[in-house]
């Protein structure tokens, strides 16, 4: 598969190489410029390149956000009509700033993003891991229900499938938090979930105490 990363920090960097270790495409972008990402693609290895934002998002079949939240709206928002994007920002105020209807309660962030971005279909995924953890837990031996557990959220079944699929293939299982609204704001900093570190089985039986 095709696949497009926006943001080459700790998440984007270690996801995108876990997508090629799996032999996926991957195009990896930052706000920086593809010269600042040769060292980052050279360590990847052939399966990767590096592209501006546009080019990434254009390239992938299924696009990775990676960013500050903040930046959200700096996205390029027709480009990723038709896509499938996989949002793994967070909401910190301390470095967003504040998003007031956010702190309300009346939206979580990815549901902003997905306003931003409306022709694209959203699922939330890889924010409530860590990236040492991310680099270092994924076991495609183990059975699906003893592997960590990342945690999905989204409001289309098709669409969540394919992030599950390539989710297991990097040796994770995906746990299904919910719709976008309930399951997005369950993948929020400081919820149950946040940063668990469980297996897909404890991860079930967790979601359905809340």
């Amino acid at each position: 598969m095709k696949i497009g990363v926006i943001g080459a920090g700790k998440i984007g960097a270690t996801v995108a190489g876990l997508f090629v270790k799996a032999g996926n495409q991957v195009a990896i972008s930052n706000s920086r410029g593809p010269e600042t990402l040769r060292e980052l693609v050279a360590q990847l290895g052939p399966r990767a390149q590096a592209m501006t934002v546009e080019e990434a998002a254009s390239f992938g079949d299924v696009i990775l956000i990676a960013i500050p939240f903040r930046k959200y709206q700096e996205l390029p928002a027709k480009i990723f009509d038709g896509k499938i994007v996989v949002d793994s920002t967070k909401y910190y105020p301390e470095r967003d700033g504040n998003f007031a209807e956010i702190d309300l309660g009346k939206i979580n962030s990815t549901e902003l993003l997905a306003a931003h971005l409306s022709g694209a279909r959203i699922v939330k995924a890889f924010n409530t891991i860590w990236f040492e953890h991310l680099k270092s837990q994924g076991n495609p031996e183990l059975p699906p229900q003893d592997r960590r557990a990342i945690f999905i959220a989204g409001d289309d079944p098709e669409t969540k499938k394919t992030v599950a699929k390539l989710i297991d293939e990097i040796g994770f299982t995906a746990v299904d938090s919910g719709s976008l609204r309930e399951g997005g704001k369950a993948q929020q900093p400081g919820s149950t979930i946040y940063n668990k570190n469980i297996t897909a089985k404890e991860a079930e039986k967790l979601l359905a105490r809340n």
